[in-house]
């Protein structure tokens, strides 16, 4: 079965349950918190795709790593995955599950990438503006790259608007060129 497939199914599955139970930002936390740990943990991802520890090792050491400190039903979900041997699949159905909530609570990620530093106070009128104009709760995460010289990228999901001095400096270049021809 193709890697996709299995994590998009347990995270439809465990976001169901979690709509059902009216436990999504409960359970979204779980997640993030197991996220956090594959992401910071290479000890745990070497864990889950160890071909030599045995299933019934792997799902005692993930209930002692995450018992008290998520919701049971996450935890049980957690040990369901590991005994169906999925368990090297968890990051990937962790992200499934986040992005599923946060089409669901209509949340938006945007990147906003500048060539110095932006006041905080700026950051959160960028993002109300944002959240009006799109009609969508908008979480801004901002980065500083000085490459782009000045100006700003704006990144929202999947979509990119470049309006960086370097981008400029590179079409009039491009321009230049093509006039010279």
């Amino acid at each position: 079965m193709d890697q996709s497939a299995i994590t998009v199914r347990y995270a439809k599955a465990f976001f169901s349950i979690a709509k059902e139970k009216n436990s999504l930002d409960i359970l979204k936390t779980d997640i993030e918190t197991v996220l956090n740990v594959c992401n910071n943990s290479i000890d745990f991802v070497l864990l889950l795709e160890s071909p030599v520890v045995k299933t019934s090792k792997k799902i005692k050491l993930i209930s002692t790593i995450f018992k008290g400190k998520i919701d049971e039903l996450s935890l049980k979900f957690l040990l369901l995955i590991t005994s169906n041997k999925r368990e090297v699949h968890i990051p990937g159905i962790c992200m499934n599950f986040l992005s599923l909530t946060r089409k669901d609570q209509n949340i938006k990620s945007a990147i906003l990438t500048t060539a110095t530093e932006i006041n905080k106070d700026i950051l959160n009128k960028i993002e109300l503006l944002m959240a009006k104009e799109l009609g969508a709760k908008i979480e801004l995460t901002s980065e500083v790259n000085a490459n782009i010289i000045g100006g700003i990228v704006l990144r929202i999901d999947d979509k990119q608007y470049d309006a960086s001095v370097a981008t400029q400096l590179k079409k009039i270049k491009q321009q230049l060129l093509e006039a010279e021809l």
